[in-house]
Formats: C-alpha cells, structure tokens, sequence
C-alpha cells in the first residue's frame, strides 16, 4: 500500500507496474470528487488522476457508481450519448458551460443488467439518464479527452456496509473482461461544514480519514463494512451515509467472489473546501513491489 501526500503525483515510477496489468483483471477506483468546483480546480487530486489515467492500460469502459444517481432498483444507463447532467446549484456559471462529450456502451451495459439480475437484484436500463457531476467532474481528470466509453450504473436505496459490498461483487466479473469500475463518493461529506467552514481541515476528519486509510490498507473487510458504527467521528464525518458507500461497492467489485486479500493504493489528494477528504484508493492495482515504492515516494509532479 502506498500513500501518496498532497504534493506528490504518481510519477514515472508508477508506469511499468501498471502495464503489467494489460492482461489481467483491472483495478477498481473509490473516487473522492469534492464539490464541482473540483472539474475547475483539480490541485493536486486531478494531477494524481490524470496521471493514473495515462498509466493503468486503457479500458474498454468505465462504470460508475455515484450518489448522486440514488434509485428504489437498480437502473443502469443505455444512452449512446449521455449528456452532462449540472445537478447542482450556486456554483459560477463557467461549470455549467462544461460538457464531458463521451460515448455510452451498449454492450457492456447490457452485460452489467445481466450480471445484477443473477446476482438477483431487480434491473432496468435507462436511456434517457446522462451522467451526473459525481461522474463526469472527476472524469475529467482520469480521462480528460472522453475517449473511454462511459455509463452509469445507479446505486440502490437503502444498503447498508454488507448489500453495498454485495452489490459491488455483482458488477466484479466486469474488471475481467475490460471494465474499469469506479465507486464516486467523498471520504468525509459534512455539507453543514463545507458551507460554513474556511481554513484548515479539522482534527476529527483528519482522524476519521487516517481509521479509513489503515482499514482499507490492511484489507480488514469487517472494519470496512462497519466503518458508520466503529470509526471515529463517523456521524460527523457522514451524517448520512450515500457518499461513503460507494467506496465499499469499489471494494466489493475488487473482491468479486474468490476470496482474495485486497490491497490498495492511496492517492492522499488533501482536503479541499476545509472539510472534504480528497483521498482516492485503487483497488489490487497490487503496487506493493519495493521499487514500485520507492520510485512513487520519489516522484514529484
């Protein structure tokens, strides 16, 4: 597991490991995308981003899993060309002249329905359903020329830590055949606080963020899926818990049903707007060898 600080990119020494990947079984992402401001702003997490992105070998699609795509069943986006959803207000209006002009994938959004109804749970497509800011706001960072297909999948009201990890194994055997699948949440999401805090982040989120990053790093998948009830601060870091869950789907989708350890990566992005955790995690991108290490320690971008 490697943390990367707020200062540091992924750098050279990231490229040859994760070629070797080319072959196999993709990494899955959890994505902290701040507010959407964050298309404007990247700072240091869209660099790490962008440079994941030209690192990892392509993939034939993305899937991504946001809170902000909240359904009763699940419903998985068909359009051919989904639009830029600005579900958002109060923002300048140079983000809603924004449009991330990418593709859909009829195939494998066909693939993803028909993995979630054996996996039993109650599918519908939707081809009226672009992507929301919790979607393209860091896409366009991973893949700033919208050259990788993209669709949606929705997140289904009501999981919990145990059915989000569940649902998560559902989409895995999809990082096989060429899907990058991103669960796209916030490590802290106190929206109370964003709106009125300025300055520097304070000590419970640091706290509640360095309990998700040992967890995470140790593959502990008990403490993961309880994380709402055993970390510190976790009321205060999620008042509600729809924009941590999609880290545990990511987890999930890494998982997928053989049992394995996972490991991960940590992209520590800092926090942004004093209380929103900018930190990222790639699942099994396996980036444990000492001189991948030594060589991400070193780079600076």
């Amino acid at each position: 597991m490697t943390a990367l600080s707020s200062g540091e990119g992924l750098g050279s020494g990231f490229y040859p490991h994760y070629l070797e990947l080319a072959m196999q079984k993709l990494p899955t992402i959890f994505i902290s995308h701040g507010a959407p401001t964050y298309a404007l702003e990247p700072g240091p997490a869209g660099a790490q981003l962008t440079t994941l992105g030209q690192t990892l070998p392509k993939p034939k699609a993305v899937l991504v899993v946001s809170p902000h795509w909240m359904t009763p069943d699940v419903r998985v986006g068909t359009a051919l060309r989904p639009e830029t959803i600005h579900d958002f207000g109060g923002f300048s209006p140079v983000l809603y002249q924004l449009r991330y002009p990418v593709a859909g994938d009829r195939h494998f959004s066909a693939r993803a329905q028909s993995l979630l109804r054996a996996a039993g749970w109650s599918v519908a497509p939707d081809d009226k359903r672009g992507l929301d800011h919790g979607a393209w706001v860091p896409l366009c960072h991973l893949y700033p020329l919208a050259d990788v297909p993209t669709f949606q999948v929705s997140m289904p009201q009501g999981l919990d830590g145990a059915t989000a990890y569940a649902f998560g194994q559902s989409l895995a055997p999809l990082s096989e055949e060429g899907v990058l699948i991103v669960g796209s949440g916030s490590l802290t999401h106190n929206l109370y606080e964003f709106r009125s805090r300025n300055g520097q982040e304070p000590a419970y989120a640091r706290e509640f963020v360095a309990w998700v990053r040992d967890t995470v790093s140790s593959g502990d998948r008990r403490r993961l899926l309880q994380t709402l009830e055993l970390a510190p601060h976790a009321q205060r870091a999620h008042p509600t818990s729809e924009h941590f869950l999609p880290l545990v789907v990511a987890a999930g989708a890494a998982d997928g049903v053989d049992g394995q350890p996972i490991e991960a990566d940590v992209l520590d992005g800092g926090f942004t707007h004093g209380v929103l955790s900018m930190e990222s995690y790639v699942f099994n991108g396996q980036t444990s060898d000492t001189a991948a290490l030594e060589s991400m320690k070193a780079a600076n971008v």
